[in-house]
């Protein structure tokens, strides 16, 4: 036991250390990392942490509670190299249930500067103890960065460039959300790119280290799914080529709680945040080509994927199950790619709602490019609700042939604007609140609207 504790202690010591230990940092160290760090996810008592840099180096986080410098705790050293994409992965564990922490990032033993304070968190013990604890999460899809040599010449002189607004990531941040779930088309695949591996890790190496960036990065957990402009080309479906060069990239890139199935590849996967449940989907790497004529074969989602999703569904307790999909889900004017150009997929799992009776479910979407909340209305079902939101700094678009969609909540229709999303969840246990909101990218609100847990569930028979 007394060496145990000379044990603890000395650990301990080397922590604390660490900072008056650490070389001075070099001028050219800020130049060290690529992008990151990123949070993963987040659970009770553990989360994860990414980063890149741009050549082989020694990583290493220093971690504490917050205001707590006396807990401070080394990860492991892990060592970037060229075949893994110069990307370090980090499992912080045994952390204090519902606790912020502060972070550094130290390479080869040098602490780096950071634009921005860096923070984690571990969700809350809540269970069996108190009402589900408040969060807050962002949503958005479609962010492009501008990369002149790749990028499509402007049809006419003086037009701007197609992406920009890079400034939404600092009004993310300032919102200070609990975690930020990616919704689609998180980069943009040229034409050179979706060709080679080393093409599309160039894509998402270059575009991951924006700098307006990196502060929302460092400071909010991330979770993702894809749509076509991070999968492959434009529109493109399982036939794509390179469909595993682009799962493997994107699972290198991304920290999501798991990527698929044993026997079904792809990006879909399930957290949990407080008492909500959240269920991704892959709406590419099982897709039909959207051209194929209607028939049971057709399928967004693939037999697999879809009875995935189902027995998710059914096991889940949550008040709010929360279903995200590259496409829109809901709408029924699907005048460009959507779930109801799949319609017997869609028609099953709608019906599956109703004769499994399961309570709760809205569905997130992005891809359009403009934002809004959709309402449907089912026999046998509570309203569905499913809330695209688009773009965050691609081009902003919104066609006037659906101006008049009698299935879109009035004033919920943003178009022409860049934008993001948040959901805020509160109220004590079987008295959930959800707030949907769409923010610019000055962190503006444009609307909001209020679901109540019980407006989620089946209507009682008399």
């Amino acid at each position: 036991m007394k060496t145990l504790r000379l044990a603890v202690a000395a650990a301990l010591a080397v922590a604390l250390s660490a900072t008056a230990a650490a070389p001075q940092s070099p001028p050219e160290a800020a130049e060290w990392l690529r992008s990151g760090p990123m949070l993963g996810p987040a659970e009770i008592a553990d989360t994860t942490i990414w980063l890149q840099t741009r050549a082989p180096r020694r990583a290493q986080i220093r971690f504490w509670e917050q205001g707590r410098p006396e807990t401070a705790r080394l990860s492991e050293e892990v060592t970037t190299t060229a075949a893994g994409d110069h990307i370090a992965r980090f499992r912080l564990s045994g952390l204090r249930f519902g606790t912020r922490y502060e972070y550094e990032v130290y390479l080869d033993g040098v602490r780096l500067p950071h634009p921005g304070p860096l923070g984690f968190q571990s969700q809350a013990m809540w269970r069996w103890r108190t009402d589900p604890p408040a969060f807050r999460a962002a949503i958005g899809s479609c962010a492009y960065v501008n990369d002149p040599p790749y990028d499509r010449p402007p049809r006419q002189a003086g037009e701007p460039p197609y992406g920009g607004g890079y400034g939404i990531f600092g009004a993310i941040a300032a919102q200070k959300p609990d975690f930020m779930l990616w919704l689609g088309d998180n980069v943009y695949y040229r034409e050179a790119d979706w060709l080679s591996e080393a093409a599309m890790r160039y894509r998402w190496a270059n575009d991951r280290s924006l700098p307006e960036l990196q502060p929302l990065l460092g400071s909010v957990h991330h979770y993702a799914i894809w749509d076509d402009h991070d999968f492959g080309p434009n529109d493109s479906d399982r036939s794509f080529r390179q469909r595993d060069t682009a799962l493997r990239v994107f699972q290198d890139y991304w920290m999501n709680p798991s990527y698929g199935t044993a026997g079904t590849p792809g990006v879909f996967s399930r957290f949990e945040w407080a008492d909500v449940e959240f269920f991704l989907l892959d709406d590419r790497y099982h897709r039909s080509p959207n051209h194929m004529p209607p028939g049971p074969d057709k399928r967004m989602f693939g037999r697999e994927q879809l009875q995935w999703l189902k027995e998710a569904l059914a096991s889940s307790q949550a008040p709010f199950k929360i279903v995200a999909g590259g496409n829109q889900m809901l709408n029924p004017l699907v005048l460009y790619e959507g779930f109801g150009a799949f319609a017997g997929e869609q028609r099953e799992l709608l019906d599956f709602l109703r004769e499994a009776k399961v309570e709760g479910v809205l569905f997130l979407s992005g891809d359009r490019h403009h934002t809004e909340l959709i309402r449907r209305e089912e026999p046998g079902l509570y309203p569905l609700y499913d809330f695209t939101s688009s773009p965050l700094t691609s081009g902003a678009g919104g066609s006037d042939r659906e101006a008049d969609n009698p299935a879109r909540v009035p004033g919920t229709w943003v178009r022409q604007t860049r934008n993001f999303g948040l959901l805020e969840v509160a109220g004590k246990r079987g008295e959930r609140v959800l707030t949907l909101r769409t923010l610019d990218a000055q962190g503006n609100d444009l609307w909001q609207h209020e679901i109540r847990e019980g407006e989620l569930r089946f209507a009682e028979k008399n």
